[in-house]
């Protein structure tokens, strides 16, 4: 395995050894992930099912920093008698804890050891977490009720109404888009008493809170009663108190991680968000919600500098960068200093050029005077959009009633809970096309400045913009090659005069009724094939009814598939809502559709091989050949699907000892003999196509 390279952030942190970054807290990194038990070819072994089917639609690959860290490393490291906090997967690190100065001496003796940080330098005497400090919440003033003339269909918002009202996302709530099936992690400081208040007690009777971890303190986890912060944001989402607070994804299902010390500011905190983000994506979240900021800490010699606000210098905006590169929506707030002489800018991560930013406005659209204002020090827009984050509806974390607050902090979630809702609309959408459409929706997304960036979503809008289908237009060039007839280096070809001058396939179970025929069979054919594109979220769900395009075409020796000329490329113009991905048949291999989403060329050339490795969807779907090649996997001589005993029962007993366009004919030699029997229907007997009905 390859040595990872590290950024000249992650060098600059390097060079910090045994800086101050949380009291005898340290940062442990490795040289690299060798002799890894793990594989990106087996996700499965690191990744949920959820987290892997993200990847797959769209088009994101496994990589290296997928990998778990190396366990050897993490044993010989608490060998020492230190204490693992936690551990990072993108950075190929851990956090511990101790005071034996000769165990740190031991771990940076390690030969895979590449640095020894400290990461924490303690709490100074009463200071506050700059953040927090700027966030105000009222005490409890009866709302309840208020609007309720103008309630949605949906939901009674009651006093929420307004800040969902603004952003149109109740008529999305309408449409029955209000974040099912939808998964949000909460990174956050503590979410006080979210497990006794009955604002959540739908979401905990529902099953929908899918757990919670605790990264700051994870020898002694203190999630519900450690801080007030996370419970307010979560509420803003997720509460249902109908006629009193709704918040914008009352059905989303939730992760709540703590990864914010609220008693401290100190670099460890932006590493446990890293860590957090990793469990995130892992556990297959769909978007994550951050309602934190990074600026300055309780060791001033650590501070941020605005020139670091570039999208590409502190670690947790890496790892925001990184979590938005598996394909995760990461909606952070954009700070509360918006009123300040010395910085009025965000901060990390919300600087991340793929961190969705949400800066405040009052409850009347105009920018609320504390939020962080852009662009970033590289000059580009921040914050991305905007929503009401001054006088905000939320729960009280103590009494359980509504209340109001202000901050950055409530607008990013009411936005996280609105895009989850649209996303929901649109999942075969992948996270960057989600944030476009809800910056196109926006009130001044033609004139965005650098206090409410595009401006206020109108989610309702947004639905109708990913809603439009695309019409694309392509030349496919593409390669397979059935078994059976592949000799190792091409295939060989049935006597001419066997195939037939029409396309066989306009009888069950195929049923395509195309006309496509010749006057005489073009040299170097093998077959034909039946080549269809089918418009979907995944290749999972691509059934017939998903079947945008059809067309017989014929496969030569070479693998290439061609039109009826026997050497131009098939044509397509097709209209797709989602993906489309592109399917095979033959009248006696198993089906194939692939795994990846086709990609079409600036020259308008859609390419796909279905001869390399892991590009079909199942583990089983195509056979490798010995020499690194793929082929179609033959013996379902009914095409049924399923290569079983009715295969040979129902044709190969009856056409034995035939010659001619058979389809108990495996090998395609023009004879159906024991050969195809005994080499190939017999061998691959129980196999089945992945191709959904």
């Amino acid at each position: 395995m390859k040595k990872l390279t590290l950024s000249a952030t992650a060098l600059l942190l390097c060079l910090l050894s045994y800086t101050q970054v949380a009291p005898d807290k340290y940062w442990i990194k490795f040289t690299d992930k060798n002799n890894s038990p793990f594989s990106v070819d087996n996700p499965s072994a690191f990744l949920s099912q959820r987290a892997i089917e993200r990847r797959l639609k769209q088009n994101i690959p496994v990589m290296e920093n997928d990998l778990p860290v190396n366990q050897s490393y993490i044993d010989s490291v608490t060998s020492t008698g230190v204490t693992l906090l936690t551990v990072s997967k993108w950075f190929n690190s851990v956090t511990i804890y101790t005071t034996d100065t000769n165990a740190l001496n031991i771990i940076n003796s390690f030969s895979f050891v590449q640095s020894v940080v400290k990461a924490s330098s303690g709490k100074i005497t009463g200071a506050t977490k700059p953040f927090f400090a700027n966030e105000h919440i009222e005490d409890f003033i009866e709302k309840q009720g208020k609007n309720k003339e103008v309630k949605s269909n949906a939901y009674d918002y009651g006093s929420a109404l307004n800040q969902i009202q603004m952003l149109n996302g109740d008529s999305l709530h309408d449409l029955g888009y209000d974040g099912d099936g939808m998964i949000i992690a909460v990174l956050d400081a503590g979410f006080l008493n979210v497990n006794t208040l009955s604002a959540f007690d739908s979401l905990w009777n529902s099953g929908r809170i899918l757990g919670w971890k605790d990264f700051v303190s994870p020898q002694s986890p203190n999630i519900f009663s450690s801080h007030s912060h996370g419970c307010m944001v979560l509420s803003t989402m997720g509460a249902y108190l109908p006629g009193q607070m709704v918040g914008t994804a009352p059905k989303a299902s939730y992760f709540l991680l703590r990864t914010e010390d609220g008693a401290t500011e100190n670099l460890i905190e932006e590493l446990n968000w890293a860590s957090g983000a990793e469990f995130a994506d892992s556990a297959g979240a769909d978007v994550i919600n951050s309602s934190l900021i990074y600026t300055t800490f309780d060791n001033p010699a650590l501070n941020h500098t605005y020139q670091d606000m570039d999208g590409n210098t502190t670690p947790i905006t890496i790892a925001a960068d990184i979590a938005a590169s598996k394909g995760i929506v990461v909606c952070n707030a954009a700070g509360n200093s918006g009123n300040s002489a010395t910085w009025p800018y965000i901060g990390a991560p919300a600087d991340g050029d793929s961190v969705f930013t949400a800066g405040a406005v009052t409850s009347s659209g105009s920018y609320a005077s504390f939020s962080s204002k852009g662009p970033t020090s590289d000059g580009r827009l921040k914050p991305n959009v905007v929503a009401q984050g001054s006088g905000t509806t939320v729960i009280s974390p103590w009494s359980g009633s509504v209340t109001t607050g202000s901050g950055t902090s409530f607008a990013s979630p009411i936005t996280a809970g609105m895009v989850t809702s649209l996303w929901q609309a649109h999942p075969e959408k992948t996270n960057m096309e989600i944030m476009y459409a809800v910056e196109q929706s926006a009130s001044q997304y033609s004139n965005p400045d650098t206090l409410r960036g595009f401006g206020i979503p109108d989610y309702f809008n947004a639905n109708k913009i990913l809603s439009v289908p695309d019409t694309i237009s392509f030349q496919l060039e593409l390669k397979l090659f059935l078994e059976g007839s592949f000799n190792g280096t091409d295939m060989d070809e049935m006597p001419v005069s066997l195939l037939p001058l029409q396309q066989p396939y306009n009888q069950p179970p195929f049923d395509y009724q195309g006309v496509e025929s010749v006057s005489q069979i073009p040299e170097g054919v093998v077959d034909w094939v039946l080549i269809e594109f089918r418009d979907t979220i995944l290749p999972s769900r691509a059934t017939a009814g998903s079947i945008v395009a059809r067309r017989a075409a014929f496969l030569k020796n070479d693998g290439s598939v061609v039109d009826l000329d026997g050497i131009s490329r098939l044509q397509f113009t097709i209209v797709v809502k989602n993906n489309p991905y592109l399917t095979v048949r033959h009248r006696n291999h198993l089906d194939i559709i692939s795994k990846w989403q086709p990609v079409t060329d600036s020259s308008g050339i859609m390419s796909y091989d279905f001869t390399q490795n892991d590009q079909s969807w199942g583990n089983t779907s195509q056979k490798e050949t010995g020499n690194g090649i793929f082929v179609m996997i033959a013996g379902d001589s009914n095409g049924d699907g399923i290569i079983d005993e009715a295969d040979k029962s129902s044709l190969w007993q009856y056409q034995a000892g035939e010659s001619g366009y058979l389809n108990s004919d495996l090998n395609l030699d023009g004879q159906s003999n024991n050969r195809d029997k005994n080499e190939y229907w017999f061998i691959n007997n129980g196999k089945t196509s992945y191709l959904p009905e």
